[in-house]
């Protein structure tokens, strides 16, 4: 189980500062997901299915299909700046 110096050191690493009633707060808060933890790996998990969600839900979104736009010379003639059919902005990596 995690105890108070792991609470401490996980602290200094984030830069957290914590008084004494945080670090043993946490460390309850800790112990008690961990706790948790190990007791749902002592589940029987053989026969069901790996999943990534409690339930299934299919992809609703629309195909993205290539359209055509229809003003397209409009747009880019109200870019400040332009090189051939792309608009041409500041380089902001070397």
């Amino acid at each position: 189980m995690i105890d108070r110096a792991q609470v401490q050191k996980v602290a200094f690493l984030a830069r957290l500062e914590l008084d004494e009633q945080e670090e043993e707060r946490f460390t309850r808060q800790l112990q008690s997901i961990l706790g948790y933890i190990e007791e749902l790996q002592t589940l029987d998990t053989k026969g069901v299915a790996p999943t990534t969600r409690a339930i299934e839900v299919n992809n609703i979104a629309r195909t993205d299909d290539l359209q055509p736009f229809e003003n397209r010379e409009g747009i880019l003639d109200n870019a400040p700046a332009r090189m051939e059919d792309f608009f041409r902005v500041p380089r902001i990596m070397e």
